[in-house]
């Protein structure tokens, strides 16, 4: 089960250099940084290690499976961002 970010993410890209797999997007030095609202886990690259949640200063990161009910919609956003 992959992980998602949702829209409390403060773009301070920790979880970028923490993910191990490189699943998670932009990346700081990446030319759409600066207009993305937020970064995105790609689910099909994702391993659920679940570093990337653990070191979120806004808790904006949930296993799919926990993602809160009002923001399911992130899943399909972190989706389509790598589609």
């Amino acid at each position: 089960m992959p992980y998602v970010v949702t829209d409390a993410c403060v773009k301070d890209f920790n979880c970028v250099d923490e993910c191990a797999v490189g699943a998670i997007a932009p990346s700081a030095g990446d030319s759409e940084a600066g207009n993305a609202s937020q970064v995105f886990i790609n689910p099909e690259l994702c391993i659920d290690c679940g570093a990337c949640a653990g070191i979120c200063p806004s808790s904006a990161i949930f296993s799919e499976d926990a993602v809160p009910a009002d923001k399911q919609d992130f899943i399909e956003q972190n989706r389509a961002y790598f589609g």
